[in-house]
């Protein structure tokens, strides 16, 4: 079983702010390069339960990345995440935002479900550890300059 990567870190805000973000503001904040197209006109993270995870192109195209499998605003978040591959080899994000008090938040990532790729697991779960390292920066900007 290929364990799962963890990531933590802290972002001087509150839990709401940070969780809002994140969610409602994904697309000004998301890596143009970390796209399917490489230059969508938009990302964007549906609200609620089953919300869908999606960037949409100047054609007007439309790349599925994901699903939402818990929505708990503003304390957690969790979704399918298949982003240029098949929904079947989806692995599972979940992101928790622990209010730390004086306007701090914890914010733990789990990014786990990596034997569903079978043999690329472990290649395809350090190729992500990667792209997070390279995601987590913008969204800390983002919260910065938000707030």
């Amino acid at each position: 079983m290929t364990a799962p990567l963890l990531i933590t870190f802290d972002v001087d805000c509150s839990a709401d702010h940070a969780f809002n973000v994140w969610t409602s503001k994904i697309g000004t904040w998301w890596p143009r390069d970390h796209t399917v197209s490489g230059d969508p006109d938009d990302i964007v993270l549906e609200s609620g339960l089953g919300g869908r995870i999606y960037e949409r192109t100047p054609a007007g195209e439309r790349h599925e990345w994901g699903e939402v499998t818990t929505w708990e605003p503003p304390r957690r978040l969790s979704y399918l995440w298949h982003i240029g591959r098949d929904r079947r080899t989806a692995t599972e994000v979940e992101i928790t935002f622990v209010d730390d008090g004086a306007a701090r938040t914890r914010i733990e990532i789990s990014h786990s479900g990596w034997d569903k790729v079978g043999e690329q697991a472990e290649a395809r779960r350090d190729q992500n550890r990667l792209g997070w390292d390279a995601l987590v920066p913008h969204f800390v900007a983002a919260v910065e300059k938000e707030g």
